[in-house]
């Protein structure tokens, strides 16, 4: 192959991430964030109801993380992956031809199963791909896809809103779009081929696990940075939307998120690179805070955009900063500390959505339960400053970061 064809096969393979991300996370995630308030005001779904068809979502993605950590096979994670591109189209499909709460429930846990192999498997796969070609193993824009997943989400549902379109005619909209972006994340990410005898070097030989203090922390830390994701990223459009001097910029705020999101884990990476990973990971909890309470805090339309860019800006930087760490720690084999860090990520993004729906439901108003997000994230940053001062793998993680600075 030559270096011009190389070159544009790698272009292909990312953007084969991007448009698997584009389907699974922008379409079959995050697509009922915006359509939430159309469906309330349009059929029969409360705040409580709301919560739990997200809360189900994120039980979906989690079994796909321990399925995804538990498989060694990269020709099973191939075929899982685009069973699951499958998956996103029609359970995507599926939310419009019912009302009936458990068949909803249903495709929104088969929803979430698809999203992870687009965040999870495909990432593993281009990587793969990346390394056999011996082409630098880096995904940022794989994961700049989550963002402008957002994006097309609030953008597709303003239009479908104007041209009047309800809810079940623009579920079928996105199933449309589905299909259309499922051919070049299906086609330009090829089947893994074999890897060669001795191609993995020694890479085992230079793991360094963490010690179980690093780990019990870092799993508190990254449950409670779960917990203060998915409020936001539930329920931010329907927030802003009931807000009477707000209406109508719901669906703007949240595409502002994605515009945020989108090249979140490259600049997160060039601040781990000068203060560390721990370093960057507190920093961007403590913003996620601010991005997290403000809408609580006050109704103006310059805090609300503020505090979508504040929190689009960081809660995919914590997570491409969290698999980093992985990714160093077990350089021959991540998957195993990946799958225990999206565990605990996800089991938060279970509990919250649905405790913040029955709150929302009781009081109102969702500002009890943005408090207690916001709260939960600085008690993540709090774990994490304190591990850094006492945990020498974050010590030495630190110390790698920085010393990249130097080396490039």
């Amino acid at each position: 192959m030559t270096t011009a064809s190389l070159r544009s096969q790698r272009f292909k393979v990312l953007l084969a991430g991007v448009f698997s991300q584009l389907l699974c996370i922008g379409v079959a995630r995050f697509a009922y964030t915006p359509l939430l308030p159309v469906m309330q005001q349009q059929s029969w779904i409360g705040d409580a109801d709301g919560g739990w068809l997200a809360a189900l979502n994120y039980a979906g993605y989690m079994l796909g993380a321990v399925l995804a950590a538990s498989i060694r096979s990269i020709y099973i994670k191939d075929t899982l992956f685009r069973i699951g591109l499958v998956l996103a189209v029609l359970t995507t499909a599926g939310m419009a031809l019912t009302e009936h709460f458990w068949l909803w429930a249903g495709l929104r846990f088969l929803a979430g199963l698809s999203s992870s192999g687009s965040m999870l498997l495909a990432s593993g796969l281009i990587l793969h791909w990346l390394i056999q070609h011996r082409q630098r193993g880096e995904l940022g824009i794989h994961f700049a896809g989550v963002g402008l997943g957002i994006v097309v989400a609030a953008i597709a549902v303003e239009l479908m809103l104007a041209l009047s379109m309800n809810w079940q005619a623009q579920w079928w909209g996105f199933s449309v779009l589905g299909a259309a972006l499922l051919v070049p994340a299906w086609r330009w990410l090829p089947r893994p081929s074999p890897v060669k005898p001795g191609a993995d070097g020694n890479n085992s030989a230079v793991a360094k696990p963490p010690t179980r203090t690093f780990m019990r922390w870092m799993l508190a830390a990254y449950f409670c940075a779960g917990y203060g994701y998915v409020i936001s990223a539930t329920f931010i459009v329907t927030i802003v939307e009931r807000e009477p001097l707000l209406a109508g910029a719901g669906n703007w705020t949240f595409a502002l998120v994605g515009l945020a999101a989108a090249p979140a884990v490259m600049l997160w990476d060039l601040v781990a690179r000068r203060i560390g990973y721990l370093g960057a990971l507190i920093v961007a909890m403590g913003l996620q805070v601010i991005g997290i309470v403000l809408p609580a805090v006050t109704t103006s339309l310059s805090a609300v955009l503020l505090s979508a860019v504040l929190y689009g800006g960081t809660f995919l930087g914590c997570v491409s900063l969290v698999l980093t760490m992985a990714g160093r720690l077990y350089p021959a084999s991540p998957a195993r500390l990946m799958g225990q860090m999206t565990l605990a990520y996800g089991s938060a993004q279970i509990i919250a959505p649905a405790l913040t729906g029955m709150l929302a439901e009781a009081t109102g108003h969702y500002g009890v339960g943005l408090w207690l997000a916001g709260g939960f994230v600085a008690l993540g940053a709090l774990l994490l400053a304190w591990l850094r001062r006492v945990d020498q793998t974050a010590q030495r993680l630190d110390a790698e970061a920085k010393a990249a600075v130097y080396a490039s």
